[in-house]
């Protein structure tokens, strides 16, 4: 069966609808492979994925199978089933195949060969494991072979590159949509089985849509550079007529109002609209079952069920319903059978989105990795001895064993190896804005004076704020009661639903509030990911306790918006919000400041006037700080007298570093928001060259499904010029213009206009970069966006795809080859990692920099591009564990006496062999990962990991993982060192001033097992300067396994 719908957003709700209706069937979507004819390098990943799998499963299946499609995804020709089964190559478990006949194969499919595989058209080898992504699955295969036998198939994830689930047999598929002659293409039509039943709505319309795409590929085709080597529109496309004469041919079932010679009628109706009216949809339920209609609810989730049934066990008596979790798209009633299946969300006026596989676009794991991974010639920092350059891995002689270490190189040629036991030491260097760092020469006393100071400013620094936080601990604060019946409306109300991240932040909001402290926290979270919504809970909260808000916001956009968001919000509850900015007249100023002072007022949002000695509030309870970074240092000053004995909530979209979130943890309580509403897409971003006819096609293809534009030009003087351009390419657009030095009035004027939707085309400076939230504008034009820094660049992609509506964000610049390479690579950068949050990702380190700076003072971005970030991030948690020990013991008594790092210094073979891992990188990835474990379930799980990946350990890499046992125990033995050389273990205790250890019973006791130990050991002092080191020495040690056994012995 084959259903063909308008368009791809009625063909995903349909697709959405039959895979939970018919759980036992095939249902498979069929999507466009792209946008615009003959652009095949824009192809989506996980439509040609879909396309593949479809096409597969057609040929393949023996169940029958139910296809939705719509016309774009028509319009293209496919593979024709013989040329389908010479692009798929068969393998089973058990089967002998030689390995060199699997690579010949694959490279004659066009795969590419890498070191680890992320995406489909890949392959790897790595022994005798081959790992490869076919272009028609979600997860890549791991065939491991024995010789020349399939010895085991698993499928495997991407992210951590582990098995999922065994397999007995895997195809892989060739990409279809590529290099195939005219001859090896027909119609979709064609390629279906005869006795597929075609089911679809007015056919003429779909016959119009394929015509119009044909000529669109016809002007694009004309326009092509060389036509001849691509294929003609006739060769590639299918146009209306044909699909006509197709349609009439076969057994079909049209859905119109009009009557032919053999039709069927079915008596249903859509279901109705409520608006939210309970009364009505329980009086429409009851009369339903007085006519003997069966009444079936379909929610979204469990939560939907609980909160449905709780208002309508409240609203009736009787049981009218069975209630199903199973999200549908649009609810109906089917008279001729009695049956009425209605939606939650239609009853509860809240979005539904269909969801679609998103393939298998490198996830933002990967694309993290790529970013951090050190390559050859880049800036490394050493935290003993400064900045140096990465040389690579270096294998090096210990005593006649090979071991690895890092090679770094100095000034003037200086050399260092850091053995890959003090991996801790060295961290890749990253500045602000690509800023080039000072190299140091081994030894210099330059470093460790740069060192102290830094770490000075940063213990100082840490100290203020971690006291703050303490006297807030001490403060005594209004306690908010728990949650009311109009809070739980307020969220029930919310019309999309909550994400994990969002749900947290909201729970450790009110339980701050709830307590008896004053709250101090800090919610963070990407743009368009939900924190207005929690301050807005939050508000509500305070204002259902008789508390007055005050929402104190950077720019004067920012304020009108916020209230319109916080009225729209609450316009169902007794709430009045009102905002002030310089644009208000100073009669709505002063009316509004005298009804603030009595009371009348609960929710005021402003700019920094809301801080002056002028607004005085009746009974303030809660601070909302939007972006309190753009503040100035007066309006900051002023703030801490206002959030002295107040709840204050601050709402970040900078990302906070995650190691730096830990340490803030101690100065400041921290919600991160980090995932994105459900069924929003990836913001679709193209670097482009100016080009009128792109410009066009975009606003008119964005304005045809009822949207609206943004078109950034950073330049006012020509502003009104690209209006004009933009009027005389769409002729019927309602375009305005806005940029900072228009006045107030004239601003808030044409962005209410466009908010309001009277506006179809916003032109504008970078002033709309933040703050502005218009979930219906969803295209967007950044023009001379290589002029732009990422994190601008990435803030204003941020004003669309913020709906549940695929978005669209086009970079326009000069051509690439004419820029220069650090704007080369922004632009690179912003147009590959679209998915949800990687924009996030790679404008990471730039924000995470200025996140820092603005969280500890913007004299702090000196000293970070002075050392390099990660460094920074070592010395600022260095210098709160020491104020955690040395002033505020009471507040943080579980974090003292953690244990410190420890050394290894050996001459034995500890190592991942390169036969075993033979990528640098990965090696290298691999030794960081190793040090970042910090149990044995974690060591282990690593262990498992590592087979999984490369095969059984050698015996090397079986020592390498026993020397982080061998660390565990020598820590908790309270040594700081080990050396395991020429037989010899010694251990050197830590023997720092402050230690009390060596008077503990934990020393004494070590001493008696120490005299009954069955290796002898014996305990000596080594002067070392004006400090004495005690040392602890076994004999005869000739492995890692060994001085972990000889330690275990001594440990309690």
């Amino acid at each position: 069966m084959f259903w063909i719908l308008e368009d791809k957003e009625e063909a995903a709700y349909m697709h959405n609808d039959l895979e939970r209706l018919l759980p036992k069937h095939h249902v498979l979507f069929y999507p466009a492979s792209y946008r615009r004819p003959y652009e095949i390098s824009r192809v989506d990943n996980a439509n040609v994925m879909m396309r593949a799998e479809a096409l597969k499963k057609i040929s393949t299946s023996q169940k029958p199978v139910l296809l939705v499609s719509y016309p774009d995804a028509l319009f293209e020709k496919v593979v024709t089933r013989k040329e389908l089964k010479k692009k798929t190559l068969s393998m089973k478990v058990g089967e002998s195949i030689a390995l060199d006949f699997v690579n010949e194969v694959l490279f004659d499919y066009d795969f590419q060969r890498v070191d680890f595989v992320s995406q489909p058209g890949e392959f790897s080898v790595r022994g005798g494991i081959v790992d490869v992504f076919s272009f028609d699955k979600e997860e890549p295969y791991r065939i491991e072979f024995f010789g020349d036998d399939i010895d085991r198939i698993t499928s495997f994830d991407i992210e951590t590159q582990l098995s999922i689930d065994a397999l007995r047999k895997v195809e892989v598929v060739a990409h279809l949509e590529n290099k195939l002659q005219s001859e090896d293409r027909q119609a979709l039509w064609d390629f279906l089985p005869q006795k597929t039943c075609y089911i679809y709505p007015r056919v003429a319309e779909i016959g119009t849509a394929l015509d119009q795409l044909f000529v669109k590929a016809k002007e694009v085709h004309a326009a092509l550079e060389s036509p001849l080597t691509h294929g003609t529109p006739s060769e590639l496309f299918v146009h209306g007529q044909e699909l006509i004469v197709a349609l009439d041919e076969r057994l079909h079932l049209c859905f119109s109002g009009e009557k032919e010679a053999h039709h069927l009628t079915f008596d249903c109706q859509p279901q109705p609209s409520f608006h939210r009216n309970f009364d009505h949809i329980i009086d429409h339920l009851i009369d339903n079952k007085a006519q003997g209609i069966s009444n079936h609810i379909f929610c979204s989730s469990p939560t939907q069920v609980d909160r449905f049934r709780r208002i309508a066990n409240e609203l009736a008596s009787e049981d009218l319903f069975d209630i199903h979790v199973m999200p549908l798209y649009r609810g109906f009633i089917d008279k001729q059978h009695q049956v009425a299946f209605y939606t939650d969300h239609q009853f509860f006026e809240r979005h539904h989105k269909f969801r679609l596989k998103n393939g298998y676009a490198k996830k933002q794991a990967i694309n993290l990795k790529e970013f951090n991974q050190l390559s050859v010639g880049d800036y490394v920092t050493h935290i003993d001895h400064g900045i140096g350059k990465f040389g690579g891995l270096q294998r090096i002689k210990v005593e006649d064993k090979m071991q690895e270490a890092i090679k770094l190189i100095y000034g003037e040629r200086d050399t260092l190896y850091v053995s890959i036991h003090a991996l801790h030491k060295i961290a890749k260097y990253s500045g602000k804005d690509g800023a080039v760092p000072k190299i140091y020469k081994l030894g210099s006393v330059a470093w460790k004076k740069l060192k102290q100071k830094t770490k000075t400013r940063v213990k100082q620094i840490a100290f203020d704020l971690i006291q703050v936080y303490a006297k807030r601990k001490l403060k005594k604060g209004f306690q908010y009661a728990s949650d009311s019946y109009l809070q739980h409306e307020l969220e029930a109300s919310f019309v999309y639903e909550d994400t994990p991240d969002q749900r947290s932040a909201t729970e450790a909001v009110k339980q701050d509030m709830e307590s008896e402290q004053p709250m101090d926290r800090l919610v963070c979270g990407d743009v368009g990911f939900g924190k207005t919504e929690v301050a807005i809970r939050a508000a509500f909260k305070a204002v259902d306790n008789g508390k007055q808000v005050a929402v104190l916001v950077p720019t004067t956009i920012l304020a009108f918006q916020h209230h319109s968001t916080f009225s729209k919000r609450l316009k169902d509850f007794p709430v009045r919000v009102e905002y002030t900015n310089r644009f208000r007249s100073a009669k709505d100023k002063r009316e509004i400041l005298a009804d603030l002072e009595k009371g009348k007022i609960d929710i005021i949002i402003g700019t920094h006037q809301l801080v002056n000695k002028s607004t005085v509030f009746k009974n303030l309870g809660l601070l909302v700080v939007d972006e309190e970074q753009k503040f100035g240092v007066g309006v900051k000053e002023k703030l801490r007298a206002l959030k002295d004995n107040v709840d204050v909530l601050t709402l970040t979209a900078t990302p906070i570093p995650r190691t730096l979130q830990f340490s803030l943890m101690a100065a400041r309580d921290l919600s991160i928001i980090n995932t994105p509403p459900p069924n929003r897409h990836p913001i679709d971003s193209q670097v482009l060259g100016f080009s009128e006819e792109v410009i066009r096609d975009a606003i008119i293809y964005e304005l045809q499904r009822g949207g609206q534009v943004f078109f950034v030009h950073n330049r006012v003087e020509n502003l009104l010029e690209f209006s004009g351009m933009l009027q005389r390419l769409v002729p019927d657009a309602k375009i305005t213009s806005v940029h900072g030095q228009m006045d107030g009035g004239s601003i808030e004027k044409r962005m209410r206009d466009f908010i309001d939707g009277q506006v179809d085309i916003l032109v504008a400076t970078t002033i709309i970069e933040n703050g502005l939230d218009v979930p219906n504008a969803n295209t967007i034009f950044i023009n001379n966006a290589h002029h732009f820094g990422l994190s601008d660049l990435h803030q204003m992609r941020g004003r669309v795809g913020r709906s549940n509506k695929k978005a669209f964000c086009y970079f326009l610049s000069a051509p690439l080859s004419t820029l220069t390479d650090e704007a080369r690579k922004r632009m690179r950068a912003l147009s590959e990692h679209t998915a949800l949050g990687s924009g996030f990702q790679i404008a990471m380190r730039d924000l995470e920099i200025r996140g820092a700076g603005d969280l500890l003072g913007g004299e702090q971005s000196g000293f970070i591009n002075e050392i390099g970030f990660d460094t920074y991030q070592k010395i600022l948690k260095e210098a709160i564990e020491e104020l955690k020990e040395e002033h505020f013991q009471e507040l943080y008594p579980e974090d003292i006496g953690t244990s410190k790092e420890v050394q290894i210094d050996t001459d034995l073979e500890i190592l991942f062999p390169d036969n075993y891992i033979n990528n640098v990188q990965e090696r290298l990835s691999c030794y960081q990962s190793l040090h970042e474990v910090k149990d044995q379930a974690q060591l282990e799980q690593f262990a498992l990991e590592l087979e999984d990946r490369f095969g059984p350990l050698p015996m090397p890499s079986k020592a390498l993982l026993q020397s982080v046992q061998l660390k565990w125990v020598a820590a908790a033995l309270h040594f700081e060192k080990l050396v395991l050389k020429k037989g010899k273990l010694i251990g050197y205790f830590n023997t720092s001033a402050k230690d009390d250890f060596f008077a503990s019973d934990g020393f004494s006791n070590l001493l008696s097992r120490l005299q009954g130990h069955s290796k002898k050991g014996f305990i000596k002092e080594r002067k070392q300067g004006e400090s004495t080191r005690l040392l602890l020495t076994f004999e005869s040690m000739e492995s890692v396994e060994s001085a972990l056994i000889c330690l275990r012995e001594l440990s309690p």
